[in-house]
């Protein structure tokens, strides 16, 4: 079967006209544009937006970002421009303690986190999915990610598969998605392009439609990364220490441990005769190890905290699939071994560079998202 985005006949196949449909706006021109094209498909549409970091700023953080009140304000005129109800939700204490909090904590042990999945699994598919079916009466929570579901003709979710936008594709972030989660999401985007999305926002004369894209954390509105744990969470810096070559030996002195991750080679300031790259980060010693981009590659990884969205491989068994260690990374052909019902090993056919703690592992048959883990460790 394959995977269906908005495609308006094969949809009302098996959605029926007045379908109650909740999608989460952020304030940008994807979530604004699926709101737009359910409410075309005949879907009675409720926009939902979570509010979820206060938005106090350091004096270093000057760009906006998702939650400031510009943003909830473009979903507010974008729903008025469709003439939908509007509601925003507020998860911000919530959202401190299961995300921002477990950030900090992963920079603290050196491991580089990736928030947006945290978000999606504990935020927008679990709580705000709660509220509007509770609330709302919702049957279904959409949202503005470029991925797409196979579904049989009565609509039951078979897979989560790659959006048609190969540059745009968002699975990554969506591995943590159960089934039963699949049963009542929609992804309206996952058959369009950018381009697409832009036009059908210029069609509808929609405020968001040349709105830019914000490919920052939504926390984290400069990518200071270092600076916002420095004025936020000051008891999760590493002290600085010294940078060191593969042999032990002192190239100089850096910042603190918490800014830096595997694979950085910009910002380091230490000179020499060829590129250093981040190999090794010991927040204990204080040390951060550089070496050169054959000295960053790995062949294996361990991962934990596993969630299967295809049926579960027994314990024991191997497979063969692509993966991605990074949400921009060229899928890699590998060996998959489970070893556990959250955990398994990655063979890599070929070496990749800067597998990293922290990161997840996203795996792939073909363009069908089998799963994926929390890298624990590489080699």
């Amino acid at each position: 079967m394959s995977p269906l985005g908005l495609d308006h006949q094969s949809m009302h196949a098996w959605l029926p006209s007045g379908t109650r449909v909740a999608v989460a706006m952020s304030g940008g021109v994807d979530s604004s544009v699926a709101a737009a094209l359910l409410q075309e498909a005949g879907c009675d549409v409720l926009g939902v937006t979570m509010t979820l970091w206060s938005c106090h700023r350091s004096a270093r953080a000057v760009k906006q970002t998702c939650c400031s009140t510009a943003d909830v304000a473009d979903a507010r005129a974008v729903c008025e421009r469709l003439g939908i109800p509007h509601c925003v939700v507020d998860f911000r204490s919530e959202f401190r303690e299961r995300v921002i909090d477990h950030f900090a904590a992963e920079y603290a042990q050196a491991r580089t986190p990736i928030p947006c999945i945290g978000c999606n699994q504990h935020f927008k598919f679990d709580r705000l999915w709660d509220v509007v079916q509770r609330e709302h009466g919702a049957v279904y929570l959409a949202t503005g990610h470029y991925a797409q579901i196979a579904r049989d003709v009565a609509g039951a979710p078979l897979s989560l598969c790659r959006g048609r936008d190969a540059k745009k594709d968002q699975t990554y972030y969506l591995f943590v998605m159960t089934r039963a989660q699949l049963q009542h999401s929609l992804f309206p985007l996952g058959a369009l392009t950018k381009t697409e999305v832009r036009a059908h926002a210029q069609r509808l004369g929609l405020v968001t439609a040349e709105k830019p894209e914000s490919f920052e954390i939504c926390f984290v509105p400069d990518n200071d990364y270092a600076g916002f744990l420095e004025d936020y969470y000051p008891h999760a810096t590493g002290r600085p220490g010294a940078f060191l070559d593969t042999e032990g030996a002192v190239l100089g002195q850096h910042r603190g441990t918490h800014a830096y991750t595997i694979g950085q080679r910009r910002g380091l300031g230490v000179s020499g005769s060829e590129r250093r790259y981040v190999t090794a980060i010991d927040p204990l010693l204080a040390t951060v190890t550089l070496g050169t981009a054959a000295e960053v590659l790995g062949t294996r990884l361990s991962a934990n905290g596993v969630n299967w969205i295809c049926p579960q491989p027994a314990a024991g068994e191997t497979l063969r699939a692509t993966a991605k260690i990074r949400a921009q990374h060229t899928p890699a052909s590998c060996r998959v071994t489970v070893d556990g019902v959250e955990t398994l090993h990655v063979e890599f056919d070929t070496p990749q560079s800067a597998i990293t703690p922290g990161q997840a592992v996203v795996l792939y048959d073909g363009d069908v998202v089998l799963g994926g883990g929390w890298i624990e460790k590489s080699a």
